[in-house]
């Protein structure tokens, strides 16, 4: 894992064709973790949570897996 920070971390010349110094690509993965945290905080509404649950429930009998394979 450090080698690729070490790999991404690598300052490029201003100039370099698709390039981001260190600085940048620091400033980017700082905002994305700071959005991402914050949508992660969010947890899981209920409606998803008790769909998820009858879909992981085998007393609802439903097999998905056969329908429309005949």
């Amino acid at each position: 894992m450090q080698e690729f920070k070490a790999q991404t971390m690598k300052k490029s010349s201003p100039g370099t064709k698709g390039g981001l110094n260190a600085e940048i690509q620091a400033r980017i993965g700082h905002q994305l973790r700071a959005m991402y945290d914050d949508v992660v905080r969010q947890g899981v509404p209920d409606r998803f949570a008790e769909l998820i649950k009858k879909l992981d429930d085998p007393a609802t009998g439903t097999d998905t897996t056969t329908e429309g394979r005949e």
